[in-house]
């Protein structure tokens, strides 16, 4: 990754209305069994071919191929039962019906491996994978079994290193770990978050990021952000400690958010993703806007630790405003790269 200011999505894209549900978050499929199989691969070439289109550096598989960012990977795992659900409270959010932990957990086979390998095959530039992290998988289900949120997540973080050590196996170059919690639960983040994540990341050979949000452009979402205050400082928990940690890139949200650009400063030294799209509107941002907020990092971020990417996932969003904010994203990008003198 030799380009100044690389761009890259979070994660999710908008699938196809021939698979799911247009601009509808965790839609059902529209596909069954062997259509299924080929229509999430279909839909895994074309968010390929729109990034490239874009010019995102660093492109990703838009999630084409799973229904929840957390729940579609604890759905291949033993030792949770979906048929046995609870109603718990999300990141201390809102109600949602879970599944529920009812004895050791475990990785039985590969969950993602395949379609990683579907997204190596077509493109050629840096892919990136996302997976949940530790902390949030434990916050979208009902436990029965451990009895301890620390221990559930650890075991966790084992199962999650599996996967991602087979992930960069196969050429993927950066796996990420989506961590919405740590904007939530700041004593667990302390107390054993950061050191579960790292865990999950425990020697890989490829990029590690950590993305923490304050998430998709929902509702509920929204609403909890219109509680926050006029400043947004939930970072200031959990930057300091992932400084000192071994995971490579911090992404984060910027655009149109309150977060002071002085918490990025907690970060020096580590790689930076900045949200310079915001995915709770569907305005399309000018590529002046998107140099104008990854401008103003750069008295805290150094410009070659800086990369240019969105708030969080597109997936609720028309495929045509996805696309439209993709492309403000990497011309945003290009203009300060030229400033920078970058090639």
């Amino acid at each position: 990754m030799t380009t100044l200011i690389p761009t890259a999505l979070v994660g999710s894209l908008p699938k196809p209305g021939w698979l799911a549900e247009e601009e509808t978050l965790w839609s059902p499929w529209k596909l069954e069994g062997e259509q299924l199989r080929e229509g999430k691969l279909d839909a895994l070439a074309l968010a390929v071919a729109d990034q490239e289109r874009a010019g995102i550096d660093i492109v990703c598989d838009g999630e084409q191929t799973r229904q929840h960012f957390v729940t579609t990977f604890i759905e291949h795992l033993g030792g949770v039962d979906f048929d046995r659900r609870e109603t718990v409270r999300i990141r201390d959010r809102y109600d949602a019906s879970v599944p529920t932990v009812v004895g050791e957990v475990g990785r039985p086979a590969p969950v993602f491996v395949d379609d990683a390998k579907a997204l190596r095959a077509r493109t050629d530039r840096p892919i990136k994978w996302t997976l949940p992290g530790p902390m949030t998988m434990i916050d979208t289900l009902a436990d029965r079994h451990y009895g301890s949120r620390e221990k559930l997540a650890w075991e966790f973080a084992r199962i999650l290193n599996e996967e991602a050590r087979e992930l960069a196996a196969v050429g993927v170059d950066v796996v990420q770990f989506d961590e919405p919690a740590f904007n939530v639960f700041f004593d667990d983040v302390r107390d054993w978050g950061v050191a579960t994540l790292e865990r999950a990341a425990e020697g890989l050979t490829c990029e590690t990021a950590v993305h923490i949000c304050y998430g998709y452009g929902i509702k509920a979402n929204n609403d909890w952000k219109a509680t926050l205050g006029e400043e947004w400082r939930q970072y200031e928990t959990s930057f300091p400690l992932l400084r000192e940690s071994t995971i490579d890139t911090i992404a984060l949200e910027r655009h149109h958010s309150r977060v002071p650009a002085e918490l990025i400063g907690l970060l020096r030294g580590k790689k930076v993703m900045v949200g310079a799209i915001d995915v709770a509107s569907d305005e399309i941002e000018t590529p002046e806007e998107v140099a104008a907020t990854l401008r103003e990092t750069l008295e805290f971020v150094d410009a070659d630790k800086l990369i240019a990417s969105t708030n969080c996932g597109m997936a609720p969003l028309a495929r045509s405003v996805a696309r439209d904010k993709t492309a403000a994203l990497v011309a945003g990008a290009r203009i300060l790269r030229e400033e920078l003198g970058g090639e």
